[in-house]
């Protein structure tokens, strides 16, 4: 099966989402940065990438909070939530995405998060609980 993973960066009892752009798949819909696994790669190798790619950030995976499945294009994807850190004074870009945002968590229960990050959501409001 394949393999997506999201990370999970918290902040002052905030998360860190990003808003797709209009075009793909989801676009407009809120997510937990991240991407699909590729070949030979660890879910970490993954993470620090994905987060060069698309916010020219550094981040260090910490440990795996979840897995779910979600459907994707007429297959069955796994998803691994990461909680992950970045150093306080790192900058995020808007590289891929055309919103950022740290959400507490009413805001991220109003926000339209894509299918697969809602069903991890209830494992990032339990982090920003404590």
């Amino acid at each position: 099966m394949e393999r997506s993973v999201a990370g999970i960066l918290i902040r002052d009892g905030r998360a860190f989402v990003a808003k797709r752009g209009s075009e793909g798949s989801f676009s407009g819909r809120w997510e937990f940065p991240g991407g699909k696994v590729e070949r030979g790669e660890s879910d970490a190798e993954a993470l620090v990438r994905e987060f060069d790619e698309e916010f020219g950030m550094v981040v260090r995976p910490i440990k795996l909070l979840a897995e779910t499945v979600f459907p994707h294009r007429g297959s069955d994807r796994t998803l691994a939530a990461w909680l992950i850190e970045a150093s306080p004074e790192s900058r995020p870009r808007l590289i891929e995405h055309e919103e950022l945002r740290w959400a507490d968590a009413g805001e991220l229960r109003s926000l339209e998060l894509v299918d697969s990050d809602g069903k991890i959501l209830p494992n990032v409001l339990a982090l920003i609980a404590t």
